[in-house]
């Protein structure tokens, strides 16, 4: 009889320690249910961390103004202005070639030769500058009213050469045709000489004293020659 007490005393004993656990467990179970913490889900906005990226918000907040990222890097998508590459360099002016405000005009003395008139076209440097011609002059013979009188001159066959001009220096270029008395063309006697320089829009007259000039019918074409330097004298 006294193992059947123990035993009985050891049964309770067990049960008790039982409900206690068991009361444990729905304590712990109630304290999940009524008072649980957020969870914290990566992506949403929040403070960014030294040397990370921070949060969608803050990067594209960032990326938008070009500010600098708190681990010291600067963004990418906003860059620093640039200064242009390639734009040229104003140093004066922006060509050597002589303008036409820069030069002044003459025609040299005939030098005739196998039915050939041929008369120097010279253009001098009047400016303090120093300046460059290259290639053939632009011509025409004009009446007292600036009417054109005959076709544009033609280009001879030459190899344009730079001829650089100090203050005062000259080039020339030749106009030739041949006589009229010669070929029987049909003349007109010009009052001026327009001589355009090259790549120049701007002419210069010169008074013409040589009187007549083919213009028409056979052999009536007038030819330019490149300048070369000095007067053709």
């Amino acid at each position: 009889m006294a193992y059947s007490s123990r035993s009985r005393s050891r049964q309770r004993g067990a049960l008790l320690a039982g409900a206690v656990a068991v009361l444990g467990l729905l304590t712990a179970c109630g304290s999940q249910d009524g008072h649980s913490t957020p969870e914290k889900v990566s992506g949403t906005a929040g403070p960014a961390t030294e040397g990370t990226g921070g949060s969608a918000a803050s990067s594209d907040s960032d990326s938008a103004s070009g500010a600098s990222t708190p681990g010291g890097g600067t963004s990418s998508s906003a860059p620093q202005a640039a200064t242009p590459s390639g734009t040229a360099t104003k140093t004066g002016s922006s060509s050597a070639r002589c303008h036409t405000s820069e030069l002044s005009a003459s025609v040299g003395r005939n030098n005739p030769g196998a039915g050939q008139e041929n008369f120097p076209v010279v253009l001098t440097n009047k400016s303090a500058r120093t300046c460059t011609l290259r290639g053939f002059p632009g011509a025409a013979f004009v009446n007292a009213s600036g009417t054109q009188l005959g076709p544009d001159p033609k280009r001879s066959s030459g190899s344009p050469v730079t001829v650089t001009l100090r203050s005062g220096q000259s080039a020339w270029a030749g106009l030739t045709f041949s006589n009229p008395e010669i070929s029987g063309a049909k003349t007109a006697t010009p009052a001026a000489l327009l001589v355009t320089p090259p790549d120049e829009r701007d002419s210069l007259k010169v008074a013409w004293t040589a009187g007549a000039v083919p213009v028409s019918g056979n052999s009536s074409s007038v030819f330019l020659t490149v300048f070369g330097s000095g007067t053709g004298a």
